[in-house]
């Protein structure tokens, strides 16, 4: 809050008094007499109209308000330059200051003194802004791979000072200590998913915002599996995979590679499945095929028989990998 004059002294006897009093320039043992309770603090919340009451006593023809030992009014005239400050006029007695829009820099104690026939009598009261939690640094969404240790970071400003909480968006999610940073050792792909960051003060709603973390991993093939195979027939052989990034799909019988189109045979690849067709099954087709999955991180691999008249087969692979290593000389 700017103002004309700060510590002026006034010719007018009331309006000095006050100001050595609160500049403390009274003699020593002097005092000045505070006859009215101290008002409780005022909390604002900032943006908004603070209404700092006070009240003219009968007779008493003016008052005046000081910000610590800055003139603010007195009695009608305004001796401040701020715009957003006015004095209240909703009768003759009232005396209230009212500051519009408040920001933090209003924050502090403020005084009002109305003269008396004898010594001005002041009332205190201090004003406190409460600021809205405002989530100002968050981690940018990243890509890692798994079994690294990662730390999410999430800066928040507000009056009080916010609280922070950390929330895995995910079913099976486990709660976390409060805290700016979140620290998770050797993440895992159940970790991958969104990171939820919430600033509460109790001023306003929380604000709120995400990180997104993607986990690679290794492929992995969790099912093969084929149907009854008859000749002239189509026979087709599934296999469920993972991986992030997906994995990419080959198919070999013994050791050659399969393509689509060959002799008959369709592949259908899709991010975590791929399906080998045979549409006209003969003698040449039977034997043991293979599916590959592989991304930059690893290959897997998992084979099954493909047999005339047999009955459906179905291979299941809880952990199967080879994992690509770099070596740099």
């Amino acid at each position: 809050m700017v103002l004309l004059a700060q510590g002026a002294c006034c010719s007018n006897q009331w309006l000095a008094a006050v100001l050595l009093s609160l500049c403390s320039c009274l003699p020593a043992g002097q005092s000045v007499d505070f006859p009215w309770a101290a008002v409780d603090n005022m909390l604002v919340r900032k943006g908004d109209t603070a209404v700092l009451r006070c009240y003219l006593e009968d007779g008493a023809s003016k008052g005046a308000w000081l910000n610590r030992s800055s003139i603010i009014f007195a009695g009608g005239d305004k001796w401040s330059v701020d715009p957003r400050v006015s004095i209240s006029t909703l009768n003759k007695r009232d005396y209230s200051l009212q500051i519009q829009n408040v920001d933090v820099t209003d924050d502090g104690p403020y005084t009002c003194s109305v003269q008396t026939q004898h010594t001005p009598r002041t009332m205190q009261v201090h004003l406190t802004v409460q600021v809205p939690p405002k989530i100002y640094d968050i981690s940018n969404d990243m890509t890692i791979n798994e079994g690294t240790n990662v730390t999410l970071t999430c800066l928040a400003t507000g009056k009080p000072e916010p609280a922070i909480s950390w929330r895995h968006i995910s079913p099976s999610a486990k709660p976390f200590e409060n805290g700016q940073y979140l620290d998770i050792y050797g993440i895992t792909r159940d970790q991958a998913g969104e990171y939820e960051c919430s600033a509460e003060n109790d001023v306003s709603f929380p604000d709120v915002k995400k990180v997104r973390v993607v986990v690679n991993f290794a492929p992995t093939i969790q099912e093969i599996k084929s149907g009854t195979v008859t000749p002239g027939r189509s026979g087709l052989i599934r296999c469920e995979g993972a991986g992030v990034p997906p994995p990419a799909f080959e198919w070999y019988k013994g050791d050659k590679k399969l393509f689509n189109g060959q002799q008959g045979i369709i592949i259908q690849n899709f991010s975590t499945r791929s399906i080998l067709t045979v549409t006209n099954v003969t003698q040449e087709h039977f034997g043991n095929y293979t599916c590959v999955a592989a991304n930059k991180l690893g290959t897997t691999n998992a084979s099954l028989p493909l047999n005339q008249n047999s009955a459906p087969w179905q291979v299941f692979i809880t952990f199967r990998v080879s994992f690509l290593l770099a070596c740099s000389l």
